[in-house]
């Protein structure tokens, strides 16, 4: 069961109280590939630019992502920096250079569009519409959006809601896009734009999935010790939608496969913020991951 992914592979600068990392590996089609932890293979569709390092290709592909339908491009690779505060949480973005992914206009090979799964990271409506416009018929559609396009591309944004199955957005942008301020009403309204599915993200507290019939709050694990919390969002996606492959789930199936995909998305997302940039993923272990989930179960279930 594959899955298509469309986001940004990009460098990133990222200064915290007790270290700096200069252009490390970064973007959300990256976390998201590692992430999936090969569950179901992930075909990423991205831009790089001429100083992309090949090892960063190669080590996307060591861990089950088939970068094919990554370009090359002449000019720079998307760059963030940013500096976070001592809490770990609240950030200042330093710079944001897009580079070739100004001009991103992505492309899904042929031999992917009849792709089971379709996960449509956080770019501009147009473009999440352009790849909806040339897949198949994904059996499972999930989207990332964010405050930009809620409040500058409102209509777009309607458009690709209303054809995809999963929406994935934090508690602000759940109430800025309908207007609600209770978060059970909120997702209510979302899922009469178009996705039955909903998944509101609250950070450190965790995330709360409104499925068809049911809700379930997961708590966020406890870690001792946050060296990077980048890309934490992105990982629990790709755990996510990895279970979902793994599982052969579709949209047609009840919430039960979906409760348990946001404990393996939880599960994974909490590996990533314990190293710089996608160390934290690469360094879990099936043991590890067995331990850190039986831990939220019995936070969840005593």
């Amino acid at each position: 069961m594959s899955i298509v992914v469309v986001g940004s592979v990009a460098y990133d600068t990222v200064e915290t109280a007790q270290e700096k990392r200069e252009r490390q590996l970064g973007g959300s089609a990256s976390y998201f590939s590692i992430a999936a932890r090969g569950r179901g293979p992930v075909r990423c569709v991205g831009v790089v630019g001429e100083d992309f390092r090949d090892e960063d290709l190669q080590l996307l592909r060591s861990h089950g992502a088939d970068t094919e339908g990554i370009v090359r491009t002449a000019g720079k690779s998307f760059h963030w920096a940013g500096r976070y505060h001592a809490d770990m949480i609240e950030r200042d973005t330093l710079a944001t250079e897009l580079g070739v992914f100004a001009d991103f206009q992505p492309e899904i090979p042929a031999a992917w569009r009849d792709s089971e799964y379709l996960f449509l990271a956080n770019i501009h409506p147009s473009l999440q519409l352009h790849v909806l416009d040339q897949m198949t018929s994904p059996g499972l559609v999930a989207l990332d959006t964010m405050n930009l396009w809620i409040e500058t591309k409102p209509d777009e944004l309607r458009e690709v809601l209303a054809r995809v199955d999963i929406l994935l957005v934090n508690d602000g942008e759940a109430r800025q896009l309908t207007g609600l301020r209770s978060l059970a009403r909120a997702a209510a309204a979302i899922a009469e734009l178009g996705p039955k599915r909903v998944i509101i993200k609250k950070g450190e507290h965790g995330a709360i999935y409104f499925g068809l019939d049911s809700v379930l709050a997961v708590p966020a694990l406890i870690l001792d010790d946050v060296v990077d919390p980048t890309g934490a969002g992105d990982s629990f996606a790709g755990g996510f939608m990895g279970a979902l492959a793994e599982s052969g789930a579709d949209r047609h199936d009840g919430d039960e496969v979906f409760r348990q995909a946001m404990l393996d998305g939880t599960v994974t997302a909490s590996f990533c913020p314990e190293g710089f940039s996608v160390e934290g993923l690469i360094a879990l272990t099936d043991e590890a991951y067995a331990r850190r989930l039986q831990t939220l179960r019995d936070m969840m279930i005593p």
